[in-house]
Order: structure tokens, then sequence, then C-alpha cells
């Protein structure tokens, strides 16, 4: 079954996601390092938790398409968390790369 342009457009986002966080957790994995500090320590682990929740979702989008398909309800649902997702880590990108 194809996916349709909710969930495809929410896969989109969490591929933009991952492409965000990538440079962050370099950073903060730099600037930890450097300062040794619990808030950046704690930055490094929740870019890599987000990360990991990215690629998860990235790949149950593939591989169980057909549960996220079933309901329009959910594919909006999906849609927009991956959006407030997308907004804050471009948020934190650009404080952080800026």
């Amino acid at each position: 079954m194809a996916m349709g342009p909710l969930i495809t457009a929410a896969v989109v986002l969490a591929g933009l996601n991952t492409l965000l966080l990538l440079p962050l957790v370099g950073v903060w994995i730099r600037n930890y390092s450097t300062f040794g500090t619990g808030l950046v320590g704690g930055l490094v682990l929740f870019a890599v938790a987000m990360l990991a929740e990215n690629a998860m979702a990235i790949y149950f989008f593939f591989s169980m398409a057909s549960f996220y398909s079933g309901d329009p309800g959910v594919q909006k649902v999906v849609l927009i968390l991956r959006g407030l997702q997308f907004v804050a880590i471009a948020a934190l990108s650009y404080t952080t790369l800026r």
C-alpha cells in the first residue's frame, strides 16, 4: 500500500529532523569535551534520543505503512507532531549554530 501525502510529509519532516540533529550532536559533543557541564551533557543526550526516535520513526513509516495509512486522523496527528518537532529542532539549530 502506498503512503498518502500526509504520511509522506511526516517522513520528510522526520528526515529533516535527523539532518538538523546531526550537526547539533557534533557541536554539543565538542562543547561537552571542552566544558564538561551537565547542561551540555543533557543536550547531547537529548539530541541522541531525538536522533534515535526519528530514525525509528522513518523505519516504522516504511515497515508499517499500513498501520499509519489506515486512519486519516492518525496521519494528521503524526504530521502535526513531526511539524512541531521540526520547529523545535530548527530553533535549537539556529541558536546553536549561529
